[in-house]
């Protein structure tokens, strides 16, 4: 009976997970698609931007028009260590941006951040009069386009306004960064520069399908810390956010990568976001140029633009590391990634430290298991007991259930206490299950033979299958119930409950089926020696 409860508590508990999380994506997608049902029809001179006719913003403004597409101008081709970027001189943007070190979902090519499969870029330029913006035609001053061996960084210029305006991109070797320079001869008491990511709408590819991961724009303040914005929100005014301070950073997050403008500390700036068109965002940041020096007015604005390493980001920006978003355990699935990042370290590959951390988790928790097993062998014993019992009350419900409690009372037998276990570990489960969704360093990392990605369901179904096969055998371990249903359903649940795992990432499975295997090794032990004391005490 009390193994009934286990099933039921934890399937319970996980297809609850499943299906709240499943909920709020579609409500999200059903409330997102009828705001671009009405932006369609809905006039756009009724909104104020507060800017000019080139549709670049003016200070102050709430967002700035964007153009997303630059195919008609040239590009220059930029290959370095970490990218290959193609630069429209539109508006000297990067409109394809390519991570050589990180393959696609599907292994068929390099991850592409800004690039054709979505409506993605990182635009940026000037307002003021006659300045230069995204729009503008630039003209390329440097020559080099390819990062050499031994050089550290690569500076691609170019020029607008007659040389008046310079926009130079530093591209360093071994980090996912991209300085933005604008260098502005003359007065800049008036002239602030924006940047700004545009991107549709829709999730990347491989994205998993059982639950929702987050894509959209992200700002981060000293005051309002770390706060995530839906598209759907932006689209229909409902947003939120801080719009002005001397701190912070805006970026655009989808799963395992990131890109994000990070002015430096101590700058004014002023936040925005705002719908471009049906489908397609900005969100974006103005800040002031500053006073010129030697006639000479220099600004600097790191792009970010690379996958969510939890030690990269730490280092780019206060808060920065808050993109790798747990949720509410948080609490819980930052330690468990710490300490397997730090296994995985010493063993040399993170399916190995998903087994390592498993034990670690079941060495914690052996003196909790250790009484619950106790507790269920002891019923396994008295199980002939229990059949006598409801054989001579079957027909006095009220009375059967005191005799049985009676007995338990007797045996110092708990019921319930098969479930306080499965129910310790639920959280760490559901925190390692994000911890797998969420960490880039997992993404594509192979175990053993066919699991070649941890993060991806097993491909042949093998582990699910054992992790399976390990259920059914702890369910002959327990006493059986009473109830002939209750029994048969007992059969049944592991098969039911396993199907589940056969779309869970690799590495859940992993754990699960480990700490299954450890789990019928102390209940095997614990079975065989209060048999043995229970068969001791009726020689005596």
């Amino acid at each position: 009976m009390d193994y009934r409860r286990l099933f039921l508590t934890l399937i319970f508990t996980i297809s609850a997970f499943l299906l709240w999380d499943g909920w709020s994506q579609q409500k999200a997608a059903q409330k997102a698609a009828t705001i671009q049902a009405a932006a369609q029809t809905a006039p756009t001179a009724s909104v104020d931007l507060r800017k000019d006719s080139n549709g670049v913003p003016a200070r102050g403004a709430n967002a700035p028009a964007a153009e997303v597409a630059v195919a008609n101008a040239p590009t220059v081709t930029i290959k370095t260590d970490e990218y290959v970027a193609n630069i429209s001189l539109a508006g000297a943007t990067i409109s394809n941006l390519e991570l050589v070190k990180h393959k696609g979902w599907d292994q068929s090519g390099d991850v592409e951040l800004f690039g054709k499969t979505h409506k993605y870029v990182a635009q940026s330029g000037l307002i003021g009069d006659d300045l230069p913006n995204h729009k503008t035609l630039w003209r390329q001053v440097s020559s080099a386009t390819e990062m050499k061996a031994g050089q550290n960084t690569l500076d691609v210029v170019f020029e607008a306004d007659g040389g008046k305006v310079t926009k130079t991109l530093t591209f360093k070797r071994g980090e996912y960064g991209i300085d933005v320079t604008y260098q502005l001869k003359g007065a800049a008491d008036k002239a602030d520069a924006y940047f700004q990511l545009v991107r549709d709408d829709k999730a990347p590819a491989g994205d998993p399908n059982m639950v929702s991961v987050f894509t959209g724009p992200a700002f981060y303040t000293d005051a309002q810390k770390f706060n995530k914005i839906k598209f759907a929100d932006i689209a229909d005014g409902s947003v939120k956010f801080d719009k002005t301070a001397d701190n912070g950073w805006v970026a655009m997050i989808q799963h395992y990568f990131v890109t994000a403008f990070l002015p430096a500390a101590g700058t004014p700036r002023e936040f925005y976001a705002r719908q471009v068109e049906p489908g397609v965002f900005a969100a974006g940041v103005i800040v002031p140029m500053p006073a010129a020096v030697n006639g000479v007015s220099t600004l600097t604005v790191p792009l970010y633009a690379g996958p969510q390493e939890h030690s990269t980001l730490e280092k780019v920006a206060p808060g920065f590391d808050l993109v790798v978003d747990y949720g509410w355990l948080t609490v819980l699935a930052a330690p468990i990634f710490w300490v397997l990042e730090w296994l995985e370290r010493l063993t040399g590959n993170w399916g190995w430290a998903i087994v390592v951390l498993t034990i670690l988790l079941k060495l914690i928790f052996f003196p909790l298991s250790a009484a619950s097993y106790k507790s269920m062998a002891r019923m396994r014993t008295v199980t002939p007991r229990l059949m006598a019992l409801k054989e001579r009350y079957g027909n006095d419900k009220q009375k059967l259930n005191q005799e049985m409690m009676d007995l338990y009372r007797k045996e110092k037998i708990n019921p319930l206490g098969g479930c306080l276990p499965i129910l310790v570990q639920i959280p760490v489960f559901i925190a390692l299950y994000w911890v797998l969704l969420g960490a880039v360093e997992m993404r594509n990392a192979p175990w053993v033979g066919w699991i070649h990605d941890l993060t991806q369901p097993d491909p042949f179904y093998i582990l699910p299958a054992i992790m399976m096969a390990t259920m059914l055998f702890q369910v002959k371990l327990n006493p059986t119930p009473p109830d002939p249903i209750q029994a048969k359903i007992m059969w049944i649940m592991p098969l039911g409950f396993g199907i589940m795992f056969f779309f869970f990432p690799a590495g859940l499975v992993l754990y699960w089926t480990v700490n299954n295997v450890l789990s019928i090794a102390q209940q095997w032990a614990i079975n065989r020696k209060i048999e043995a004391d229970t068969t001791h005490r009726g020689h005596r």
